[in-house]
């Protein structure tokens, strides 16, 4: 059973985790209580004037078994079960108490549930991907999200290139980060490695997302070299080296 972040295609038979940020202000904040989340499918075969979406009440999870991942971030879990689960569109309600003894806010959020990327060829996976990452300078002291651009090489004039879009979105993405070898620091690999090849959780179409705090990290100014790995399939793609600055 994959698990998947609601951006990544989820199927039938995988686990999808749903993610809720709170801030107060410009600043990650948690709130007083997170009471349930309630999980809807929008039924196509339930609309009506007073249902327009068909939301149909799936399932509700308690405050118990939401996880609170670190400040401001929330997740529950959810088994995509056959045949309990389908094919189609779900929302998930979040009943939030942000202050104690204020009125209860609701926050609705979408995702769906794919069907299968199944493919036959006359031939294994061949096609190339290329990777960039954005941005490539940061100040001393900062921390902020890293985007991970991964792009297929492939025909562009078939459904093959879609295809391998949306299978980019499932297939694991790792970063590693190592400071660049200078005349003070040794050329070592272990004592030069920063980042050894850490999972890029947080994913949407064709982007991974890191975040990157240059004080928990202990990156000093100077040139530090990025690249990333992919796997798809009995093939495992690894970028060039590219280049991140931490400057003051």
């Amino acid at each position: 059973m994959s698990l998947k972040e609601r951006s990544q295609n989820p199927v039938v038979g995988d686990q999808i985790r749903l993610r809720l940020y709170t801030y107060n202000g410009n600043q990650r904040q948690n709130v007083f209580a997170v009471n349930n989340v309630k999980i809807y499918y929008l039924d196509p075969e339930h609309t009506s004037p007073d249902n327009t979406d068909g939301r149909t009440l799936f399932q509700t999870i308690t405050t118990a078994n939401v996880t609170r991942d670190d400040t401001g971030e929330y997740y529950v879990t959810v088994d995509l079960t056959d045949p309990a689960f389908v094919i189609g569109r779900y929302i998930d309600i979040w009943d939030l108490e942000i202050e104690e003894g204020e009125p209860n806010a609701t926050i609705e959020q979408n995702w769906q549930v794919y069907p299968d990327l199944w493919y036959t060829s006359t031939e294994p996976i061949i096609y190339d991907f290329s990777f960039a990452f954005r941005p490539n300078r940061f100040r001393y002291g900062e921390k902020k999200y890293l985007t991970i651009e991964v792009t297929p090489n492939v025909p562009t004039k078939s459904h093959l290139e879609r295809y391998y879009e949306n299978l980019i979105i499932a297939s694991p993405l790792k970063i590693s980060i190592e400071m660049a070898c200078v005349d003070c620091m040794p050329a070592e690999e272990d004592l030069r490695l920063i980042v050894d090849n850490a999972s890029v959780e947080l994913r949407r179409q064709g982007e991974g997302i890191y975040f990157i705090d240059t004080d928990t990290l202990e990156m000093e100014c100077g040139i530090y070299n990025v690249w990333f790995e992919m796997e798809m399939g009995e093939s495992k793609y690894i970028s060039d080296k590219q280049q991140l600055e931490i400057f003051n």
